[in-house]
């Protein structure tokens, strides 16, 4: 593993240099990629120049203990075994620095959530789950911007897509994707009997200008009058707008806004997402034993989560984590469910890692 430190070492006094240069500096958009990739490459040199200064402690200490002085001697075990813990700690931390980082991770990601099986129940438990994203995203200090949503009569929300505007915001977001499932006495329930409904989460990067070349011919526009539940005409014009991609058959549609354009972008924004997801998704189909060991990305239809409002328990079933805060959970503290499966996910990709260095050797 600590062989690749050298040409990391080497590539970031390269980037140092370039940073100080004029014709690079005067490159807005050169130097910022350079700057992002400057912070990257720190991380790892700094890490790794602590444990090599740890590892040159050991073996001055390891030196020590040849001392014909009893005192010196103990100190020199205790500064060994102090650097030894340290050394053991750094190693995991370069291990993890080391886990290839996804290249959508600090992009904006749109959240898509909808009703599953359970009728009105599960369209009420939509509504929740959008209100515990948005209430984390507020917290984050990120921007929620509602780009599509169809209501029901009582308050629920048959699907909404939203799109969560911050640094890093897809890298928290993408364990959420699956089903997740929700225990409750509905409402409705006059004996107080517990129904299981289930809700679609699906997570995907926002597609920037560059990822997609869109031919306009490819893209039929439809324009209508937008409804609200039950049907009835929210307004009064056609302002609803409906794209479909005629290569891939892939739908966009958003009626929020009164004035057409408004939608037409919002819509052209969502579209070029479900676009770059399903390119993602081809070229990761492609290296499917890869696909197959991380954790909640590829399969959205696995049941992820169990929300049990009785026991005021949550449970994530891919890596057996449960907590006993269900109100808090849905009032947007899910940064220790996210913890978790970050901490998962790095810990699977380690340990594969270490197996194709193995069978390489």
């Amino acid at each position: 593993m600590f062989d690749k430190f050298s040409g990391i070492e080497k590539r970031f006094d390269e980037v140092e240099k370039l940073l100080s240069d004029p014709d690079i500096i005067r490159d807005i958009k050169a130097y910022q990629n350079y700057s992002r990739e400057h912070a990257e490459l720190n991380k790892l040199v700094t890490a790794f120049r602590a444990y090599q200064s740890v590892e040159t402690g050991l073996k001055e200490s390891a030196g020590l203990l040849k001392d014909d002085d009893p005192e010196i001697k103990a100190l020199a075990k205790d500064e060994i075994e102090e650097l030894t813990a340290e050394k053991a700690k750094l190693e995991e931390e370069l291990k993890i620095l080391l886990v290839p980082k996804d290249p959508s991770d600090e992009k904006n990601v749109m959240i898509e959530i909808r009703a599953g099986t359970g009728g009105e129940e599960a369209a009420l438990f939509v509504s929740d789950l959008f209100k515990m994203y948005s209430k984390y995203a507020e917290n984050k200090k990120w921007k929620v911007e509602v780009m599509n949503h169809h209501a029901t009569g009582v308050g629920g929300l048959k699907e909404i897509i939203v799109m969560v505007q911050g640094q890093g915001a897809y890298s928290r977001f993408k364990f959420e994707s699956g089903t997740h499932r929700v225990q409750r006495v509905p409402v409705t329930e006059t004996q107080g009997r517990i129904h299981t409904s289930a809700v679609t989460v699906a997570v995907l990067p926002e597609a920037e200008d560059v990822e997609l070349k869109l031919d306009p011919n490819d893209i039929k526009v439809d324009v209508y009058r937008s409804t609200g539940p039950g049907g009835q005409s929210v307004n009064t014009t056609d302002s609803a707008v409906r794209l479909t991609h005629l290569p891939t058959g892939l739908v966009a549609t958003c009626q929020d806004q009164k004035s057409q354009l408004k939608n037409k972008i919002k819509a052209m924004k969502v579209l070029r997402t479900r676009l770059l997801d399903a390119k993602i998704k081809e070229q990761t189909d492609q290296r499917a034993e890869e696909r197959k060991e991380q954790v909640g990305t590829g399969d959205r239809s696995g049941r992820v989560r169990t929300y049990n409002f009785p026991q005021g328990r949550v449970t994530d079933h891919r890596i057996g984590l449960t907590l006993y805060k269900l109100e808090s959970i849905l009032q947007g503290e899910i940064d220790e469910i996210m913890d978790e499966l970050t901490t998962d996910y790095q810990t699977r990709a380690i340990q594969n890692a270490e197996s194709r260095e193995k069978y390489d050797a």
